[in-house]
């Protein structure tokens, strides 16, 4: 059942892609509505990551002992 939704979600995210090339072509104005939609929607996320809990690392543990054993 997850494999459906995140086919859906790729395919989802495929058009609208394609509807930002193509309005930046000049297409037809539910063309640019869907890009503006695509496009606002990376801006969500993207300011959603700077937002992180400070000092993450994104993942990346720097520093410390490094786990190893003498």
């Amino acid at each position: 059942m997850i494999l459906y939704v995140l086919i859906g979600v790729l395919v989802l995210a495929a058009a609208g892609c394609g509807c930002v090339v193509w309005a930046a072509r000049g297409g037809p104005r539910w063309v640019r509505a869907v890009a503006t939609v695509t496009l606002l929607g990376g801006e969500v996320v993207r300011s959603g990551q700077r937002r992180g809990p400070r000092g993450s690392g994104g993942g990346i543990e720097l520093g410390g002992d490094g786990g190893g054993s003498d």
